[in-house]
């Protein structure tokens, strides 16, 4: 059982990934088994060159930062299982039991995290019923979201990125999916607000 599966190997989804797996010493993280299903073919990073995003070099290939992550992901915290190879078809369940079905196989989840773009192409089984119109997108495009109140779908369910009605800016997508692993972050410590930030101050 994963205590949270993260559907969407991009920006919002590996930014995700990173928060929760920075928060690996913390007690009430150490015995939580986290998943990222990191299917990326539909990624609009993959045709997507950089200029204006912070910390990242001008000319920067969304494929390869991608590739960059996906590798950085692994070696700093190989504990975040890293699913490769997948498409996620359906979603059953409740909180705190989903099963997630691929193409492949199936899991057992207690929460999931979904960021997989805003394309109307979506069709995830089980999730459809969120599906409306997205609010910040020109209509001609016909992008879509999931309902969503501050990121949360239903309970157990939270969506990230463009799907949860952001603008598509890579600084936006990767703020998203880091808020929601802070949101989760608080409900393991029963509530209490957390982050997960390091200091050069506490090695001094």
């Amino acid at each position: 059982m994963f205590e949270v599966l993260i559907i969407g190997g991009g920006a919002s989804g590996v930014s995700c990934a990173l928060v929760l797996g920075s928060a690996k010493k913390k007690a009430f993280v150490i015995d939580k088994k986290i998943g990222i299903f990191m299917h990326q073919k539909n990624s609009a990073l993959q045709e997507a060159v950089f200029y204006n995003a912070y910390g990242v070099p001008s000319g920067k290939l969304g494929s390869q930062l991608l590739d960059e992550s996906s590798q950085f992901l692994g070696e700093s915290y190989p504990q975040i299982d890293q699913i490769f190879n997948e498409k996620v078809i359906k979603v059953e369940g409740s909180y705190p039991e989903f099963t997630v079905t691929t193409n492949k196989n199936s899991y057992q989840a207690k929460n999931i995290v979904v960021g997989i773009g805003s394309a109307n192409t979506f069709d995830i089984e089980g999730l459809i019923q969120y599906v409306e119109p997205h609010k910040k997108a020109l209509p001609e495009k016909q992008r879509i979201q999931l309902k969503n109140d501050d990121h949360k779908v239903a309970d157990g369910i939270y969506v990230i990125g463009t799907l949860a009605g952001w603008r598509s800016q890579l600084a936006i997508a990767a703020g998203s999916g880091a808020a929601v692993a802070t949101d989760i972050l608080t409900l393991w410590n029963n509530g209490i607000q957390t982050h997960s930030h390091d200091s050069i101050r506490e090695t001094l």
